[in-house]
């Protein structure tokens, strides 16, 4: 069975975002064209996600130097195990949907919190003698952009972000869907809408 992550971050829902109502479209559409595969939602701003701080780095410290985890304080316990359990979550899926808004040229932090615990040496990379090698390549991705050309694209660093990450990885396929231009033209904002969730459920069709 194929094991779909539809990953989210934003605190709004499909009524007010014009992203997470794209989303929920391509959501729908795939689940009619691919009713076996299962599906997990992760909203981020729902879930526990650990940011890497001293508590982190403490006890991966001490699991390192041979300590065991019963050893670790009960805060790096917690933390260190919410880690891991998003990690082997992320690994253990075939397919990744981010949603995401734009937020001063990238996406919300929470975003960047999550992909610091899927980013784990070992499981979604390697070292190697050439340097890091990705993992993860039977795998796909799709996410969701904005300022995709134009004089504002190179200020876009939420799309190649997670662009940049999923190459880390390994994973071979990489889409975005791109909506904007709703606020600098608000007056086009329905059609622009429209047209995003038409290629959505396009997409959902084909992912």
């Amino acid at each position: 069975m194929t094991k779909v992550l539809y990953i989210t971050a934003h605190p709004h829902d499909e009524q007010t975002s014009y992203s997470m109502a794209a989303g929920q479209a391509f959501l729908e559409s795939y689940k009619e064209n691919n009713p076996s595969d299962e599906i997990v939602h992760i909203d981020l701003y729902k879930e526990n996600i650990p940011h890497i701080d001293a508590d982190i780095f403490s006890g991966w410290g001490k699991l390192r130097s041979g300590s065991e985890f019963t050893e670790l304080s009960e805060v790096e316990q917690q933390k260190v195990s919410r880690l891991a359990e998003l990690n082997e979550q992320f690994i253990s899926a075939d397919k990744y949907v981010f949603v995401t808004p734009l937020w001063n040229f990238s996406f919300p932090p929470v975003m960047k919190a999550y992909l610091d615990s899927v980013a784990v040496a070992g499981k979604s990379f390697k070292y190697t003698e050439q340097g890091p090698v990705g993992l993860l390549t039977d795998k796909k991705a799709l996410h969701g952009g904005y300022y995709s050309e134009g004089p504002a694209a190179d200020l876009e660093m939420g799309h190649r972000y997670i662009g940049i990450m999923m190459n880390f990885f390994g994973v071979p396929s990489f889409e975005g869907l791109f909506i904007e231009g709703h606020n600098a033209e608000p007056s086009k904002a329905e059609e622009i809408k429209a047209d995003g969730i038409k290629r959505a459920k396009e997409l959902g069709k084909q992912f």
